[in-house]
């Protein structure tokens, strides 16, 4: 009997709103896992090359891991993977809180969505029985409203619903789909194609645990986690959030601002976790069976910007973004943009970075009031901000250019609007600098479906944690300087292991090779434990490595190279102001890296895509490119 998941795949076709079941052997999750390597997995082998992102023909993939609803922190996560309508590569977003479980509870491992609905549906599984019912009546709504709404009609309070937005109704190219009105697949523009397929919601209901291989020692290693919890370098995330490190990232002169001109912000102090804390902050949220509790839920009650708990708070990301991004230091209008982004559905890391860029044009003459509407979008004006959130997602003016995101927003206007554009691959860069953390350059410019933070170890991670980084292998942190060897050596390792994690949908905050709650070693005696299979770590690193070379043979199929793996004009140009004031990367040591990269992963060093024996040697020999 299989441990830890059902052994069963829900494919549901829109088109003549029929259903089927699979179910793949256990060599199969053993192979994948499930999570982001399944998403790749299904969307090669069902979506035809060089199809229009918002196609009938887009392969929507749901997917949960095989540890996914076990009583222990950080296993409750949910992958989301479609072509992507922003970069026209792989799409990949994760997200957690509580629908992952009640979808693995509600009897299935993943969920594969084809074709398009002729009229707008919801999909309602419960139980194991799935079926589809009309929405019509959802259109149009906010995400609360869509809650609210499904919830009184099923007569079930503790429905979990995941949802595309009015963003994604619209077709906004980085809409997110959004579940407990404040968890978000953010990343890649999933909401988008969750809304060309017409599907508005998917509403899981369950209580089918899959059996665990060894419960008591599975517990106690749960309880081991929460007695340590309160001593590790987690614990502050727990009470600041992922604020806590604004402070950090300032100092070390990585803090993005205005427009990635700057890594210095002079209104820090006020967009941090402390300041959270002491000012708006209601309450912390937490994620299914998690200790950490490391969601922010923020409250505004008078001025212009009432903030309501239900749609949660900001993270460092969104504070960076909406805040030193755009040069803003208001809290309470950064929280707003938050909970616009929330009801709408929209990333927040993208919908903030395009507006700094829209800042950015306008004040250097790209932009024009004409072009505009007559609204002066400048940096430091809140009101014009959060003005231009919901411009977006309703593609209002102004805010129709902007929802194409700023690579593409650039393209459409010209006049060297490109060159102030900071994405790869389109998607807009997450707030962690590559000019003073090195590795993440590599990472940034190679990884499928663009810039994420959260695809390898960050740089000062390598000496701060030896004994964790040596489960990995990587013992010589005192060599990782620069551009060097050894930096592209934990560049790789790491995003095998973080790969790795994406594919088990198990939270990168609790576990990993680092400040968090568990270790590498921790993460494979839970995976035993749970599903009784004898993985050692080189197994779990292939598991990553595998499901990385499945999204970049995605990529390569549609026409992706080596020539995409380019990092944006304005990290090679002088920063300025604070500890990085001066600094800036070199083209050429950038370049070297990168093919050093490739020769290190096995990808030819001239497209940089997966060779066939790169493939075969990990069992893809079933891929095309």
């Amino acid at each position: 009997m299989p441990y830890g998941y059902h052994g069963k795949i829900l494919h549901v076709h829109l088109d003549n709103s029929s259903f089927s079941v699979e179910t793949p052997p256990e060599t199969f999750y053993r192979k994948y896992m499930g999570g982001s390597a399944f998403g790749a997995y299904y969307l090669l082998k069902n979506t035809p090359t060089n199809i229009d992102p918002y196609s009938p023909e887009n392969t929507l993939v749901l997917s949960v891991g095989v540890v996914t609803g076990a009583p222990i922190s950080g296993q409750s996560r949910l992958t989301a993977t479609a072509k992507s309508p922003l970069t026209g590569g792989i799409g990949d977003s994760q997200s957690g809180g509580f629908f992952p479980v009640e979808l693995k509870f509600a009897g299935f491992d993943a969920i594969v969505i084809h074709g398009q609905s002729p009229t707008p549906v919801y999909l309602w599984i419960n139980e194991g029985h799935a079926e589809l019912r009309p929405a019509e009546h959802l259109w149009g709504q906010t995400t609360g409203e869509v809650e609210d709404i499904i919830k009184k009609e099923l007569e079930d309070n503790k429905v979990q619903i995941l949802q595309t937005g009015i963003a994604g109704e619209n077709g906004v190219r980085f809409a997110a789909l959004i579940s407990m009105e404040n968890r978000a697949n953010g990343r890649t523009g999933m909401g988008a194609v969750m809304g060309s397929k017409k599907l508005k919601a998917v509403v899981v209901r369950g209580t089918k645990r899959p059996s665990l291989a060894n419960p008591k020692d599975l517990k106690n290693l749960a309880r081991l986690g929460a007695k340590e919890f309160p001593n590790s370098d987690v614990y502050h995330m727990g009470l600041l959030g992922t604020a806590e490190v604004i402070g950090y990232q300032n100092s070390a002169g990585g803090l993005p601002t205005r427009n990635w001109t700057s890594g210095s912000f002079d209104g820090w102090k006020s967009i941090t976790g402390e300041a959270m804390s002491e000012t708006i902050l209601k309450k912390r949220d937490t994620c299914y069976a998690c200790v950490v509790r490391c969601k922010r839920v923020v409250e505004v009650q008078e001025g212009p910007y009432k903030v309501k708990p239900r749609y949660g708070g900001p993270e460092y990301e969104t504070l960076s973004t909406f805040g030193s991004y755009c040069e803003i230091d208001d809290l309470e209008a950064i929280a707003y943009a938050n909970q616009l982004c929330n009801m709408y559905g929209m990333d927040t890391i993208s919908c903030g970075a395009t507006i700094a860029w829209a800042m950015d044009a306008f004040e250097s003459g790209l932009l024009t009031l004409e072009d505009t509407g007559g609204i002066e979008l400048r940096f430091g004006n809140a009101a014009v901000m959060t003005k231009m959130v919901e411009a977006i997602a309703r593609r209002d003016g102004i805010g129709n250019l902007l929802a194409e995101g700023s690579a593409l927003a650039a393209e459409k206007i010209g006049r060297g609007a490109k060159d102030i554009v900071v994405a790869v691959k389109n998607l807009e860069v997450p707030a962690h600098m590559p000019e003073v953390k090195h590795s993440l350059g590599v990472i940034y410019a190679v990884n499928p479906f663009g810039a994420d933070h959260q695809s390898s170890e960050h740089d000062p991670s390598y000496a701060s944690y030896p004994e964790r980084m040596a489960q990995l292998g990587l013992t010589n942190a005192k060599d990782a300087q620069g551009f060097n060897n050894e930096t592209v050596r934990f560049a790789a390792i790491t995003q095998y292991f973080y790969s790795a994690l994406d594919s088990l949908s198990v939270c990168q905050f609790v576990f990993g090779p680092s400040w968090h709650l568990f270790s590498p070693q921790q993460l494979l005696e839970m995976l035993q434990l749970v599903t009784g299979w004898d993985v050692d770590m080189d197994e779990l690193l292939r598991v990553g490595e595998r499901r990385l070379n499945l999204l970049r043979a995605f990529n390569a199929r549609e026409g992706f190279n080596s020539q995409d793996d380019i990092l944006p004009p304005k990290m090679f140009q002088p920063l300025r102001g604070g500890s990085s004031d001066g600094i800036a990367l070199d083209e050429n040591e950038v370049k070297s890296a990168i093919i050093n990269y490739y020769q290190l992963v096995g990808w030819d060093s001239e497209t940089g895509n997966p060779t066939p024996e790169k493939l075969s040697e990990l069992g893809l020999d079933w891929v095309e490119i």
